[in-house]
């Protein structure tokens, strides 16, 4: 809103007007402000909470400290939520349809994780919504996401492309004259690091692209899936899933500022995404907000996000790295989220297995999703494959490492669009 606002202030000759052309400016500003609602505003929404009886409901799994949680308010992802929404709001250009698609997720995935908070609280347990609710909820969000960059005819991308200077010999980056409407993403390790899902349709013929399209939607349920519920299994310890979106949060806001940037694109040989630069203001709000939600969240937690919190930081991640045509970079990026992903895909699998052929399900860990197996002592009478370590590790100590984890694959991340 101010963000237009300047510009009627700007036709006015009003001094200081431009600065809300630049997108820098608007970015930092989004952050602070961000960071503000989440510190200053959050300690009212948390002492709300507490006098609601707003507690966190949980169950003796036998891990240290797990009891003295108990009573601890939760829904807390509402103060992310609100000091994400408002800088957008504020600062951003509600004419821009990637800032719209990431203000509407957002609150898309805020009330599915409300809800889900809102039946655990009710019924006092730790259920909530069932499964299959929470990937209808999922597979909509995906789904609106993937149709619009389908018809919407302001997403479109310019690609790269690599020529040999004839006389100097050297690789020069330029671009196509024109923006395209395709199914293009972006692929690590390889030299040409542009892949047009229609290459998968070729056998359509004519509706190749259209294919191209199908698949590109599909891929973007299974992501906006996949990352929305590792997100969600990885919020088990105070700090962890906020710190390390956080970490995520940094790595995409780089990657969509150089996208949007045709000489920084250039520079990386990546593809030029116009208009998506805008996205940085979302991601420096988003980033904001993570990390004063952190100054509560931080062991011991004075509140935790619940999953009001954890499906919508998981759902933004998926969909902003969707529209920044950086999906198949998620495996690298958001590697934390996809192993606590996998340990609980591999534990249950292996205890149904072993349960069906001996009579007695095994297990592969002490306990999933994987940071509870670091909170578990070894050789204590479980039946787990994977015993170290042996004595428990203390829930800060598990929670930095993660975060350390979670920068080295960050970095690694970005060192995959140079290695070709």
């Amino acid at each position: 809103m101010l963000y237009h606002l300047f510009d009627y202030f700007e036709e006015l000759g009003l001094p200081g007007a431009r600065l809300m052309d630049y997108l820098t400016f608007r970015s930092g500003a989004a952050l602070i402000l961000s960071l503000f609602i989440a510190t200053v505003i959050g300690r009212k929404i948390i002492d709300k909470l507490q006098k609601m009886q707003v507690g966190e409901v949980v169950r003796n799994l036998g891990l240290e400290g797990q009891m003295s949680k108990k009573g601890t308010p939760t829904m807390g992802g509402i103060i992310i939520i609100i000091s994400i929404i408002v800088p957008c709001l504020l600062l951003g250009d509600l004419t821009n349809v990637y800032m719209l698609l990431m203000i509407v997720a957002t609150i898309l995935f805020g009330l599915l994780g409300f809800l889900d908070d809102y039946k655990k609280l009710k019924e006092h347990n730790k259920e909530g919504l069932k499964g299959k609710f929470k990937i209808i909820g999922q597979v909509g969000v995906g789904l609106i996401v993937g149709l619009t960059m389908y018809l919407s005819p302001d997403i479109v991308v310019r690609e790269n492309i690599e020529t040999q200077n004839v006389t100097s010999h050297e690789i020069e980056i330029t671009y196509k004259q024109n923006d395209e409407k395709r199914p293009i993403t972006t692929i690590p390790f390889v030299k040409s690091n542009n892949m047009d899902y229609a290459w998968f349709t070729k056998w359509m013929g004519d509706y190749a692209e259209t294919g191209g399209w199908i698949l590109f939607i599909l891929v973007t349920i299974f992501v906006v899936a996949a990352v929305s519920n590792g997100a969600n299994l990885t919020d088990g310890l105070d700090g962890l899933a906020t710190g390390t979106s956080a970490i995520i949060a940094v790595a995409l806001a780089i990657m969509c500022y150089l996208g949007g940037h045709i000489v920084y694109s250039s520079y990386l040989n990546i593809m030029y995404i116009p208009n998506s630069g805008e996205l940085a203001v979302y991601a420096a709000a988003f980033i904001g907000a993570l990390v004063g939600f952190l100054w509560y969240n931080a062991f011991p937690a004075q509140v935790f996000m619940g999953d009001t919190g954890s499906l919508t930081l998981g759902g933004i991640i998926a969909v902003f790295s969707i529209l920044i045509r950086k999906e198949l970079l998620i495996p690298v990026l958001c590697g934390i989220f996809l192993v606590e992903n996998l340990s609980v895909i591999m534990q249950t699998a292996y205890f149904k297995y072993t349960k069906r052929k001996y009579g007695a399900g095994q297990r592969i860990f002490k306990m999933s999703p994987l940071h509870h197996h670091f909170q578990k002592a070894g050789n204590s009478g479980i039946d787990a494959l994977w015993q170290h370590p042996i004595t428990p590790i203390p829930e800060s100590k598990i929670v930095i490492r993660f975060w350390i984890i979670g920068i080295l694959l960050a970095i690694l991340t970005f060192i995959t669009l140079k290695i070709r």
